[in-house]
């Protein structure tokens, strides 16, 4: 059995939240767009990825994901990011910090989820 991708579905209240952390500070793309639909949703995509974002508030209440986004230049996009939206770094990680298990993080949160960049 082969698997190629893991795409999650993550649900907002408000689709542009979502917009925000993962096409303006990440730097994602939409590639399937349909935010003027009764059923807000749009599927972004970078490097491979995909993620798959709803606007559902019912659903946005009941999930509140966290996940890693895994990368082999983890001061890039923490320059990056740390001067574009500063307000998405977490409090209590909110600098590069070596985990004991030898993993270099920093987390992002926003309304809906939390993301750990993570470089190993």
């Amino acid at each position: 059995m082969k698997f190629e991708k893991l795409v999650p579905n993550i649900f907002y209240v408000d689709i542009n939240d979502g917009l925000k952390m993962f096409v303006d500070c990440l730097g994602f793309e939409i590639g399937h767009d349909e935010r003027n639909s009764h059923n807000p949703f749009c599927v972004l995509e970078k490097n491979g990825l995909r993620i798959n974002l709803f606007q559902d508030a019912v659903h946005a209440k009941e999930h509140n994901p966290e996940f890693r986004l895994v990368t082999k230049n983890i001061d890039e996009v923490y320059e990056k990011v740390s001067k574009s939206h500063p307000e998405f770094l977490h409090p209590n990680l909110k600098e590069i910090t070596l985990r004991p298990w030898g993993a270099k993080e920093f987390a992002l949160r926003d309304k809906q989820l939390g993301i750990r960049i993570q470089e190993w």
